[in-house]
């Protein structure tokens, strides 16, 4: 019993590791994820609500026709910047490295495996619908809520005997 309770011991001292994942399972992986065409949707999407912002923020304000090009060229530009200095050719060997940090062999081949198959392209094919519902969602929750929340503020403000900012 000595004798086994010495092996069980020196064996786990060793350690036993999983094998870290390979730098070409990882890019596969980044591939069969669309990660690249998802962060190109991302971009669209913020311009798409940047748009959407500055319409509500001038919304009720007489903006002249010099004004109103300058508030329009804004999102474009913004995503340029964003399409450029976050680029997928830059931050490919970022997610990469992330990626090679974070799983190893046998979780990126079962990932690999799932992303592959029929259930996992249409859930990444899928994703972006559901992240947009549950953004316009969570606005309108906000919307809501806002209201309510301002007046828990007030109160909070009112009974502490601290002015608000009226």
């Amino acid at each position: 019993m000595r004798k086994l309770l010495t092996l069980i011991a020196l064996l786990s001292s060793f350690g036993i590791h999983a094998a870290p994942a390979s730098q070409e399972s990882v890019e596969k992986l980044l591939a069969v994820t669309n990660v690249e065409s998802m962060m190109e949707s991302l971009y669209s999407s913020v311009e798409q609500m940047m748009r959407q912002s500055m319409q509500q923020a001038a919304q009720g304000k007489t903006l002249s026709a010099e004004e109103q090009r300058a508030l329009d060229t804004v999102p474009a530009k913004f995503v340029a910047l964003m399409r450029e200095e976050a680029s997928w050719q830059k931050l490919k060997p970022q997610y990469a490295q992330l990626y090679l940090e974070t799983f190893d062999q046998e979780e990126v081949d079962g990932l690999l495996a799932f992303y592959s198959s029929s259930a996992g392209q249409a859930l990444l094919n899928k994703m972006p619908l559901v992240i947009q519902k549950s953004m316009v969602l969570s606005q309108s929750l906000m919307q809501s809520l806002m209201p309510k929340m301002m007046a828990a503020i007030n109160d909070a403000l009112s009974e502490a005997q601290v002015p608000s900012g009226k």
